[in-house]
């Protein structure tokens, strides 16, 4: 599959040659949902918690007498039924959602995504971007001119100081090594830019042989 190639001034350059073992999958949706519960399950952080009645603090003095009081015996003012006491069943902050799921299916998802992105004419290529500085402007301007009507994931081969800052203040658009690639941003944002160069990194991450 061959995509557009442009220019770091924003002129369509030829085309870029996309590897079939990426770009070209058929599309698994089942697979890709599966991923993203993966990742997004695998992202959360358990913030919900809450005492038991062995945690709460008091509760050491029996409340009520045994007998003759009329009211149901009460061993503790602690006790999960009681104003102020411990709570039976909630949530607790050691909690792990994480979810598992083989190397080679969340391979498969990742490549399913791409090649319906590309399928779709929402990957482009860009040849390079060379800057002494990091410039927001010049990189916003760049972005104006190729054709991206909402947000725009920017794929680079390697870290790249300069260009993440200048990215850093955009709100339409997020940088991100090819490494580093996944489900959720490629589900986030609608364009896919890949340097030239972020290719040759896919597939040196992505296709192993010994991997």
């Amino acid at each position: 599959m061959k995509i557009d190639l442009y220019t770091q001034t924003g002129e369509k350059n030829g085309t870029l040659e996309l590897p079939k073992e990426i770009f070209e999958v058929p599309f698994n949706k089942d697979l890709i949902h599966q991923a993203l519960v993966r990742q997004l399950a695998n992202g959360r952080v358990a913030i919900a918690h809450t005492k038991s009645k062995g945690e709460v603090r008091g509760g050491g003095r029996k409340p009520l007498a045994q007998k003759s009081t009329g009211n149901a015996r009460q061993g503790s003012t602690r006790n999960p039924h009681m104003k102020g006491g411990g709570v039976a069943f909630g949530p607790r902050n050691v909690r792990n959602f994480e979810l598992m799921m083989p190397k080679n299916q969340r391979r498969k998802a990742l490549f399913s995504a791409l090649s319906a992105k590309a399928k779709a004419n929402e990957v482009m290529a860009l040849e390079g971007f060379v800057t002494d500085k990091p410039k927001t402007k010049e990189f916003a301007a760049l972005l104006k001119k190729l054709p991206i009507e909402q947000d725009v994931l920017i794929v680079l081969p390697g870290k790249n100081v300069n260009i993440q800052k200048a990215t850093a203040n955009l709100a339409n658009a997020k940088t991100i090594c090819a490494g580093y690639i996944n489900i959720q941003d490629l589900q986030k944002y609608q364009k896919v830019l890949l340097f030239k160069d972020s290719v040759e990194k896919l597939k040196e991450t992505f296709l192993r042989k010994n991997d």
